[in-house]
C-alpha cells in the first residue's frame, strides 16, 4: 500500500494504539488500508505499521462522517480528498523500496542482463505454479507484454492472482484466463520502470529497474537500469502491497483497471496486510541463482536468448 515519507520517529503510535484511541480493531484498520487505502501508515523493517497524530484524527472524522449516514467508502475518500498526508499520489515502485530498503544495493545493468534476471524469476514463479502466490509484472512498452504474453498466461494460470501494467495495456487478457492487464497515465513515474514481483511462501522475489533518462543513442539490448532485486521476504511483500495498492485505488498512476480486476487487487492486498513470513525455501533460491547464471552467460557468449 502507499505510505508517506513520514518517518517512524513521527509516528509513535502501533495498530493497537490506534485501536484504542478511536475504537476500531486492529483487524478493521487492516482491512479498511487493503480494501481504500486508509488509513496509511510508516512501515517498521519488520513491517509493523506505525501511525501518527494526525492519523488518529483522520480515522475519528471517518468514523464520524459513516455515523451522520455516509457510507465508509465516501466517507474514506471525502478524507483522502481533503486530508493531502492520505491523498494518493502516483507511486514509483522504484523510489519506495530505495526508501524503505537503504540497504538494498542498486546494480546498473544492461537491458539484455536485466532480460535474463527477469526470465529466471518468471521460471521460478512458474516452477512453483499452482501453490498460490501473488504475481505483478510491470512492462515499459505494450509490444513488450505482448511478445510474453504466452508466457504470462501460463504464470496466471499458476498463481491466485497475476496482474500485468504498462503503457497501452488495459482490461484482461481474453484470450485465455490470462493476467489481469492495466495502462500507466502520462505522469506515471512507473512508465520509466520495469518489475516483477512474486509474492509466495515459498520463493518471494522482487526486481525493479529504473530507466535513467538520456540514452535514446543506446541500442535497445545496451541500454542501462538502476536495477536492485531482492529475495527478503519483507522486501517483496512491500512491493506486493505498493503495486498491488496502485491497481486498486484511483489517482495512483495505473488507468484502465477493470472493476472486476481492482476487486481481486483488493482482496490480494488484504491478503498481504500481515507481515510476511520468514521462511524461504534456501533450494528455490539456489535455482534461482542458478538459472540468473544461465541467462546471464548465455547474453555473455552472445548466444540467442530463447
Amino acid at each position: 500500500m502507499n505510505t508517506t515519507l513520514r518517518s517512524a520517529q513521527a509516528a509513535p503510535w502501533s495498530i493497537g494504539d490506534l485501536a484504542e484511541r478511536t475504537g476500531v480493531s486492529p483487524a478493521t484498520l487492516r482491512m479498511w488500508e487493503a480494501r481504500h487505502g486508509f488509513p496509511t501508515a510508516v512501515r517498521l523493517d519488520g513491517g509493523h505499521r506505525r501511525y501518527t497524530d494526525a492519523d488518529v484524527a483522520a480515522v475519528r472524522r471517518v468514523l464520524a462522517r459513516r455515523d451522520a449516514g455516509q457510507r465508509l467508502d465516501a466517507a474514506v475518500a471525502a478524507e483522502q480528498a481533503t486530508s493531502p498526508t492520505q491523498a494518493a499520489a502516483p507511486v514509483s515502485l522504484w523510489a519506495h523500496l530505495r526508501e524503505r530498503h537503504p540497504a538494498l544495493a542498486p546494480q546498473r545493468l544492461t537491458k539484455a542482463t536485466l532480460l535474463g534476471l527477469s526470465w529466471a524469476i518468471e521460471d521460478e514463479a512458474l516452477a512453483v505454479a499452482g501453490q498460490g502466490g501473488y504475481l505483478v509484472g510491470l512492462f515499459q512498452r505494450e509490444r513488450h507484454y505482448r511478445s510474453a504474453a504466452a508466457r504470462w498466461r501460463d504464470l496466471a494460470a499458476g498463481t491466485a492472482s497475476c496482474f500485468a501494467l504498462g503503457a497501452g495495456l488495459s482490461g484482461s487478457d481474453a484470450e485465455t484466463a490470462g493476467p489481469d492487464l492495466a495502462g500507466l497515465t502520462d505522469a506515471s513515474p512507473l512508465r520509466r520502470e520495469w518489475a516483477v514481483v512474486h509474492d509466495h511462501p515459498r520463493l518471494p522475489m522482487v526486481l525493479t529497474a529504473w530507466e535513467p533518462p538520456g540514452q535514446a543513442d543506446r541500442p535497445d539490448r545496451e541500454r542501462v537500469f538502476e536495477t536492485l532485486w531482492s529475495v527478503e521476504p519483507a522486501v517483496v511483500r512491500d512491493a506486493a502491497r505498493l503495486t498491488l495498492g496502485a491497481l486498486a485505488s484511483p489517482g495512483t498512476g495505473v488507468q484502465d483497471v477493470s472493476p472486476a480486476a481492482a476487486d481481486r487487487a483488493r482482496a490480494a492486498a488484504q491478503a498481504l496486510a500481515s507481515p510476511a513470513a520468514p521462511d524461504v525455501d534456501v533450494t528455490a533460491v539456489t535455482r534461482l541463482f542458478n538459472r540468473v547464471l544461465g541467462y546471464v552467460d548465455r547474453t555473455a557468449r552472445h548466444r540467442p536468448l530463447d
